[in-house]
């Protein structure tokens, strides 16, 4: 692969890894993705969330207008809106938990689109099978050594030296050059980037900053960028230690949202506020990750209050405040939201539901087509659910996410990033 990349990607790493070599190992396997590199770049910033523990896709944008829908939920259903506690209405068939209220501005401002019936056909009632077949995008394969999201970044690259033809894309200069083009907001690197790009993982700004002004790891690593006599190793050093300088004069500690946003004093209300700040510090953040825990609803659900209500409650709040606060900025970026399955379409005998197949995503974005409820809807009836018990599939995950990488980030090659996958562009939801 090309010097300046595997430079690179070594300096990353020797910061982040305490000088582990492992990342050369990995390397290796960029150079098969790296040739069919071909994208347009342009700025964009995507931000993945997570929703682990399969989240309940009927309660979240509840089909108020299915009648079935109340008969299987007798207890936990969302009453209809207008009545007490009632949904949210938006199109007078579905509606929003009323948790989700911090979305109805956005759904209103055209900038929130949710998918119903969207989810992997694989028929795994597994978390940790489906969630590794949607962070490897491949449904039912446990084969797959990386994430969708790295070969994303992968075949996105630069193409390697010597190559005949021309690179005909690729992420915009402030992407390419930065440490920070991947970055998730956790303890360590997701299944979803795992892979040969380099990808960063920090709990937090403040812990990423404090471990890499005063670690080993950076010290050596600088006394290599000091010796260095190529511009390639000056350059890569030189883009590495700026990038921690920027971090550094952004000081995470006396950050002030804008406009207004108020972000909860939660995980994942802080891991979405210093999403926005490395944004907004233009750090060449083209990927973000965070994840939310909480959703495997089995006993004492709730309906418009109660275990649910309280997810829903910390995860609008935060991606309401985060929208807020990049204001303008919301025109080149974007959210998706993602959970492994749904849940049963029926309630179970201690108030909750059990693992499903179909669930809702959301997209959120100035770029989305908003005020409507995105993928086909299957209904309730017993002969139109999944085994006669779930939420029937109608919109295969891979099809939003080609969607999102093609139409916002200008990905080309996706049938690299997606292996196996034989839908095209007329099996994508349509939503942006």
């Amino acid at each position: 692969m090309q010097r300046r990349v595997f430079i690179k990607s070594g300096a990353l790493a020797l910061l982040t890894l305490g000088l582990s070599p492992s990342f050369l190992r990995r390397s290796v396997f960029a150079q098969e993705l790296a040739r069919g590199a071909a994208t347009l770049g342009g700025g964009k910033t995507l931000v993945c969330i997570f929703q682990r523990g399969a989240a309940d896709a009927l309660n979240v944008v509840v089909p108020f207008g299915d009648r079935q829908y109340y008969a299987m939920r007798p207890n936990i259903a969302i009453a209809q809106p207008g009545r007490p506690e009632g949904g949210i209405d938006l199109d007078g068939y579905f509606g929003l938990h009323p948790a989700l209220a911090p979305f109805k501005p956005l759904w209103d401002r055209g900038l929130l689109a949710p998918i119903h019936a969207v989810g992997s056909p694989s028929a795994t009632r597994s978390h940790f099978d489906a969630q590794d077949f949607m962070e490897s995008g491949t449904p039912d394969v446990k084969s797959t050594r990386d994430g969708w999201l790295n070969r994303y970044l992968a075949v996105t690259g630069t193409c390697e030296a010597g190559c005949a033809a021309p690179h005909t894309g690729g992420p915009s200069a402030e992407h390419e050059q930065s440490p920070f083009r991947a970055v998730a907001m956790a303890a360590q690197t997701p299944r979803i980037l795992d892979g040969p790009a380099p990808a960063v993982a920090m709990s937090s700004l403040e812990d990423f900053t404090i471990r890499a002004s005063g670690s080993d790891a950076e010290r050596r690593l600088e006394a290599l960028y000091t010796r260095g006599t190529t511009d390639l190793v000056h350059g890569a050093g030189s883009d590495l230690f700026e990038a921690i300088k920027i971090l550094r004069a952004a000081n995470p500690q006396r950050y002030s949202p804008q406009n207004g946003a108020v972000y909860p004093n939660t995980q994942f209300g802080q891991r979405m506020r210093q999403i926005a700040q490395l944004i907004k510090a233009r750090v060449g953040l083209e990927v973000a990750f965070a994840d939310i825990g909480g959703w495997d609803t089995h006993v004492n659900q709730g309906g418009a209050t109660g275990k649910l209500a309280s997810r829903l409650d910390d995860f609008a709040r935060s991606i309401a405040a985060f929208v807020t606060d990049l204001g303008d900025r919301m025109e080149d970026v974007l959210i998706l939201t993602m959970s492994e399955f749904g849940r049963t379409a029926r309630q179970n005998g201690t108030g909750g539901t059990d693992h499903g197949q179909a669930g809702c995503m959301f997209v959120i974005g100035g770029s989305v087509k908003g005020q409507k409820i995105h993928g086909r809807w299957p209904g309730l009836a017993p002969e139109q659910l999944n085994e006669g018990r779930d939420l029937a599939l109608t919109t295969d995950f891979r099809a939003l996410f080609s969607e999102v990488v093609a139409k916002h980030l200008g990905a080309q090659r996706l049938d690299l990033i997606f292996p196996g996958y034989s839908g095209s562009e007329k099996d994508w939801p349509g939503v942006l």
